[in-house]
């Protein structure tokens, strides 16, 4: 993405704002794209800025620059945000202090997904489930809680459903990118469940494809599954409707799922993905049933 890209090249410019937001939405071929389609222009473009913050964010940890630089510039970022949430300075962030101010976004969001990024930078496995789930909160959850205030919603329950969906996304994503991650040297499945089923890590580094990495895959997605069915049974009838762009995600998300499971979890050799026309006609669809169902 240029954009991001020029800003991490020189992280101490400040340069223009986040002019591009949907853009970078787009161009990054993300999932969520087709989501935020359905919402009404001025949260549309809300959440293109939010996901425009998220998106640059987490690119700095996959940057080029040394560790070093890329921990100065979630440094400056840090800094900068509290200026502008604190201060009210003119900063780069002036664009999502406008929006968190509009829509009741806390700070602490932000600071929990910048803390995220820096366990990629820190740490390149997690020992145990409660690990991940800390890191899964931290780089998901929080954006779903971040994208609700702009959705809009009255009862509570629906933070619990964000949380939940969250850590599902998340893990469908570590699940679709082991391959990928490997690549770089990470190894995002916990290490005791590599354990529990015989793959080393060596494996994964390897893209070894074995029955036992069949077993470990399809652990994580019986686990995956759980949280999407925990994220549903949080869902109040009466927030269905506010929530269709993240219903859509949901559904989008939960198709790439169950295509892994259906080809037998391929990922250490290539990338599952879902072609724009499906994420179409799977967005079409969870319009329709949610209107239904929000009845």
């Amino acid at each position: 993405m240029g954009l991001a890209k020029n800003y991490f090249d020189n992280p101490f410019s400040l340069g223009n704002q986040m002019t591009q937001d949907k853009t970078i939405t787009k161009k990054s071929k993300s999932n969520f794209y087709y989501a935020f389609s359905v919402l009404p222009r001025e949260k549309r473009e809300a959440i293109y800025t939010l996901y425009s913050f998220c998106r640059q964010t987490d690119d700095i940890a996959d940057g080029n620059a040394s560790a070093g630089r890329k921990q100065k510039t979630l440094d400056y970022w840090e800094n900068e945000l509290f200026r502008q949430f604190n201060y009210h300075s003119h900063t780069r962030f002036d664009k999502v202090w406008k929006i968190a101010q509009k829509f009741r976004i806390p700070l602490e969001y932000f600071l929990e997904l910048i803390n995220g990024v820096r366990m990629d930078l820190v740490q390149s496995r997690f020992h145990s489930i409660e690990d991940l789930m800390n890191y899964c909160y931290r780089v998901a959850s929080v954006v779903g809680l971040m994208s609700i205030q702009i959705f809009g919603y009255r009862d509570e329950r629906v933070k619990e459903y964000a949380v939940n969906l969250g850590i599902a996304l998340q893990l469908t994503n570590i699940m679709r990118d082991v391959g990928t991650d490997a690549d770089m040297g990470r190894v995002y499945l916990p290490l005791e469940d590599l354990e529990k089923f015989g793959v080393t890590e060596l494996d994964i580094i390897r893209k070894k494809h074995s029955d036992s990495f069949f077993q470990l895959m399809n652990y994580q997605y019986q686990r995956a599954q759980t949280f999407y069915q925990q994220a549903a049974a949080a869902l109040p009838t009466s927030e269905r409707r506010n929530m269709i762009p993240s219903q859509i995600m949901k559904n989008i998300y939960h198709h790439l799922l169950q295509l892994m499971e259906h080809r037998h979890f391929p990922v250490l050799q290539q990338k599952v993905e879902i072609p724009n026309l499906v994420q179409i006609s799977i967005a079409f669809k969870t319009i329709l049933t949610e209107a239904v169902l929000s009845i």
